[in-house]
């Protein structure tokens, strides 16, 4: 104890005296140092390290949580950019478009001299995979200004007035870097109109689209920046988020035609190794309805192909194969079966290849499979398509009746069906429906469009429990009288039906040279219709 501690060293002092002893207690100032001092310099370097590790100043993730208000878009500058418009074919229209952007970004006294204003925003929309985002980036490799990248969903945050937040740090950056870009990818993932939902429990993105609002046309309007975005849903898109004064501009990006197919075709082969007699104008007329990024898959997969196969060269049967994979999936070559189900599945495909043969507006058959493909396709026919828009009832019928060929097929030579139309009656059922209640083809029902493409009414229809009834009725008699006249020309074709249907089974593959050589020519001119690839499955 400490009384005994004094006690000893007054007893100790006569001692001490008398052998002439000093001594001192040491310590003093080391022992405040390390009970004090050191252990409040630990912690607080403990808490300096912390802080910057959040912050993200010490090789951090990047700013967890005092950054999480911050923009993160990636911004591109100088050699980053290497993507031109000489990269992008097939989108002559819209390139010129948004050349008129860039330039005004390069000379802006061309256009201010007259009086004209730079456009604030350019919005693109189309279809998946027609060249959106590539557009984007061949147009701020050409402008050679800063250019900012972000998804619309990264402005979406769980903490409220993050999405703001993040909105207002990424306009501060661009305005220290105008003249610059910013584009955003999928914005429909913030910019959905307001109000339009059932359920408002999520005013977060509203918020967010309310700050996007205000900075591209507010009264911080800011000159040099402009807005690139891209969509494939801009009919959910904000009425206020379309309106001249944000997004000036809406070019339409859609699927390419034949000569524009022909040009990405160019475009992707460029790094292949192909034969010297490839025909490519005959690979973009058998790729109808293919986006940019599905012909450059199918360039990657006859590389593949023929690499698999030993071939020092990329020729037209790979392609053949890589185009039946991209539409019919992967080759099912130990697919087991009977020979009943195979005989039932070459009069299914015989009886849309018939139909389509011999009816005036159906489609021109490009090819017709019996092998089965992908997870549940045991054959398959591809049809040429045409560059249409317009379609008439009797068109439509054609089609239908086309459609229904494998069905009729299997019940006039087997006299029983089959789980194999499950995918034809499914576009039958959706091509009625509409033909009455979208586009008026039906004088019952008559000349109204219940056409519901954002989903305003939910739940309810917008037509009475009495029309949905007509309705149905109309639909149904619409495809028994499609079956009908169906069954009727099959039977009148019975002996070609047979024939095209031995035809299969012998060979697996036949394509519109072996139909010609059957039958003789098509007895119509080639009208090429929407492309339609009828792929039949068992349920």
């Amino acid at each position: 104890s400490i009384g005994s501690v004094d006690s000893f060293l007054d007893q100790m002092k006569p001692y001490q005296n008398q052998m002439r002893l000093t001594y001192e207690t040491k310590g003093s100032w080391q022992g405040i140092f390390f009970n004090l001092v050191l252990p409040i310099l630990l912690i607080g370097g403990i808490w300096v390290y912390i802080m910057r590790r959040m912050n993200g100043g010490v090789g951090g993730p990047g700013g967890q949580i005092f950054n999480i208000g911050k923009s993160k878009a990636t911004l591109f500058e100088g050699e980053s950019m290497a993507i031109t418009f000489d990269h992008v074919a097939g989108l002559d229209e819209a390139k010129e478009e948004v050349r008129e952007v860039v330039d005004f970004l390069k000379n802006p006294q061309k256009y201010t001299a007259l009086g004209g204003k730079i456009p604030k925003g350019v919005l693109l929309i189309g279809p998946p995979g027609t060249g959106k985002t590539l557009l984007a980036k061949a147009m701020a490799g050409e402008a050679k200004v800063p250019f900012f990248s972000i998804s619309g969903s990264d402005f979406v945050e769980l903490f409220v007035g993050v999405g703001a937040s993040r909105v207002r740090d990424l306009f501060k950056q661009a305005r220290e870097k105008a003249p610059c870009i910013i584009f955003v990818d999928e914005i429909d993932a913030v910019g959905r109109a307001r109000g339009k939902s059932m359920f408002q429990g999520n005013d977060e993105r509203e918020n967010t689209l309310n700050a996007l609002l205000v900075e591209m046309d507010g009264f911080s309007s800011d000159k040099g920046v402009i807005i690139l975005a891209a969509t494939n849903r801009p009919d959910v898109l904000d009425s206020a988020l379309l309106r001249p004064g944000r997004f000036d501009r809406q070019i339409t990006i859609d699927q390419p035609d034949a000569v524009g197919r022909e040009q990405i075709f160019r475009v992707h082969l460029a790094p292949i190794k192909i034969v010297d007699n490839l025909d490519i104008k005959r690979l973009a007329e058998q790729t109808p309805g293919f986006a940019g990024a599905d012909i450059a898959n199918v360039c990657n997969e006859a590389a593949l192909i023929a690499a698999r196969k030993g071939k020092t060269a990329v020729d037209m049967s790979d392609f053949q194969d890589a185009i039946d994979r991209v539409i019919g999936g992967l080759e099912k070559k130990n697919k087991i079966i009977s020979p009943e189900e195979k005989r039932i599945i070459a009069y299914h495909e015989a009886g849309h290849a018939i139909m389509g043969w011999f009816l005036r507006y159906a489609h021109p058959l490009l090819k017709v499979s019996i092998i089965p493909r992908g997870v549940a396709a045991l054959g398959y026919a591809q049809y040429i398509p045409s560059e249409q828009y317009l379609y008439t009832t009797e068109q439509l019928t054609d089609q239908m009746c086309m459609m229904l060929g494998g069905r009729v097929a299997e019940d006039i030579v087997f006299g029983r069906i089959s789980t194999g139309a499950q995918n034809d009656l499914e576009r039958i059922t959706k091509m009625a429906y509409a033909m009455v209640s979208i586009y008026g083809m039906n004088d019952k029902v008559g000349n109204v469009s219940f056409y519901d493409l954002q989903n305003e009414y939910g739940f309810q229809k917008p037509y009475s429990e009495e029309t949905g009834k007509i309705i149905d009725e109309e639909v149904r008699k619409i495809i028994d009288n499609a079956y009908i006249r169906t069954k009727k020309l099959l039977t009148e074709k019975r002996s070609e039906l047979n024939l095209l249907a031995e035809e299969l089974l012998k060979n697996e593959v036949l394509h519109k040279d072996d139909l010609v050589h059957l039958f003789g020519k098509r007895p119509f001119d080639e009208v090429l219709i929407d492309n339609a690839t009828s792929k039949d499955s068992a349920a």
